[in-house]
Formats: structure tokens, sequence, C-alpha cells
């Protein structure tokens, strides 16, 4: 069953449309990584270029954290990588938006794929940025809350975080608060970036088709979320390299998962009868 709504415009501007939801089943999480893995297997060589440009810059953050003395944000910062990860795969919505033309993929589809909706996906990069802001503050509390304000040494904190009982309920309490985030910014944000590279709508529309699907398939979606969350959090866990495959493959698949939930369709226009 699908659930639609319709847009309509002004007089000069684009068609009216009709925005379609598909219902899925718990089989499409792995159907869309196995088209992930297709998209990646023929653009191999510009797939992991974007793959790999984001693990060095993940490295040179991790880098810098540890050369500034703010290594103690680097948690907070791996675990935020959720709220802007949807931004991240938008080279990869680019290359798989590229092979479906029938084009050989190239860096610039990549690296230039947002171009022609730039201000709608600025504006849903904010809209992700609240998150993520939201996060990084929710943290800080929660490091003053259970260390003070005084950074403790790296193998003092990370020794207290997994051996003592404050370190422990902080672990707990910061899981709970940022997995609560993370779906939210999942929910808003997991068809509406490649809707709007796809479609000329607005980033409030693409936030509502996203919302849509994931109400109207919520244990798929679900499963979805968690199987991103696992296959992030294992890339990182090899030092960022696993990110390489990782992050292209996501990026593949959740295209696919546009394609397979959103469907739009012109709205014939309706002739003003005359009196």
């Amino acid at each position: 069953m699908n659930a639609a709504t319709t847009r309509e415009h002004g007089k000069g501007a684009a068609p009216n449309v009709k925005i379609s939801i598909r219902s899925v089943g718990m089989d499409k999480p792995r159907a869309w990584l196995a088209a992930g893995f297709e998209d990646f297997r023929q653009a191999m060589a510009v797939s992991l270029a974007y793959g790999m440009f984001w693990v060095g810059l993940s490295i040179a953050v991790t880098a810098g954290a540890f050369t500034l003395g703010l290594w103690h944000w680097l948690l907070p910062l791996v675990a935020g990588f959720m709220f802007i990860g949807p931004l991240v795969a938008v080279g990869s919505y680019g290359i798989s938006r590229a092979l479906e033309a029938g084009r050989v993929p190239n860096l610039g589809d990549a690296f230039g794929g947002w171009k022609g909706h730039a201000g709608q996906l600025a504006m849903m990069g904010v809209m992700m940025m609240i998150f993520f802001l939201a996060w990084i503050r929710l943290a800080t509390l929660l490091f003053a809350l259970f260390f003070g304000f005084e950074a403790p040494s790296p193998e003092t904190l990370y020794a207290s975080l997994l051996t003592t009982v404050d370190g422990l309920m902080m672990l707990a309490v910061g899981t709970a608060i940022g997995a609560v985030l993370a779906f939210g910014a999942f929910t808003i944000s997991v068809v509406a970036i490649p809707t709007l590279m796809d479609q000329d709508l607005t980033f409030m529309e693409g936030i509502e088709a996203s919302i849509r699907s994931v109400a109207n398939n919520f244990r798929p979606m679900l499963l979805w979320a968690v199987i991103l969350t696992g296959c992030v959090l294992v890339g990182v866990m090899t030092f960022y390299i696993g990110l390489a495959l990782i992050l292209p493959v996501l990026g593949h698949a959740s295209w696919h998962a546009y394609e397979d939930l959103v469907r739009i369709e012109p709205m014939e226009p309706v002739e003003e009868v005359q009196s």
C-alpha cells in the first residue's frame, strides 16, 4: 500500500507532483546492501577514492584532536558522525545516479553531485548540524556531570569509562540519549537527501517523505538504521580504514532504499471550467 501527498505550485512553477511512499518488507535492507555492493563493484575506483577522502579527513581530525590536547572530544565526535553521515553519502548518491544513467561515474559525480540542488541540500545540512550540535552539547554536559570540567589523562579516562560505575553509567546514559537523537536524525534524512538530489523539491518536502517512509515501514527502517550504525562502528573500529569500503557501499545502498521507498509522479494540471 502506498501513502501519497500532493504538492501544488503557483502559475509558472513546476508541475504538481504526487509523492507516494511504498511499503516494503523486512528483506529489503539486505537487498539494498546487495545493490550497494553491486554499485561499488561497477564504480570501484571512484567509489574507493571517495571513501578514502573521508578516511583521510577522519584521520586528520583525530590527529588534530590529539595534537591540540582535545582527545577527550573524540568519543562524542565519532558518535556524532551518525548525524552527518547522510550528508557524507551525497557523493555516493551521485555515483549511483550516474550508473543508472548509463554513464561511467567520475570524481565530478562524487564531489559535485550536489550542485544542482545546493540550496535545499544546504538547508538539510543545517538540520543535521542542529542534531549534531545538540549531541555535542549534551555530551559535554554528561562529561562534566561524571568527570568534572578538568579533562583527565587518556589512560585515566578510558579506564574509568570501562571499569567504574560512574564511567559505565555515563556510557549507558550517553548511548541512550545518542540513540534517540540519532534515530531522530535518521528519520528526517534517510531518504530526504537522495530525494532532494533526484527531484526538484523543497527540503521540507524531502523531510516529510523521509518521516513518512519510516512511519509506514517502521520495522524494516529500524533494521536499516541498526545496519547502518553497526557498519559505521565496524569501520571506526578498524581505525577508519574500513570506512573506505563501508561508506560508499552504504551510500549506494541508501540510494536504492530511496528508489524503493519513494515514488514521485507528475500530476496532470486541472483545467479551469470557463463559465
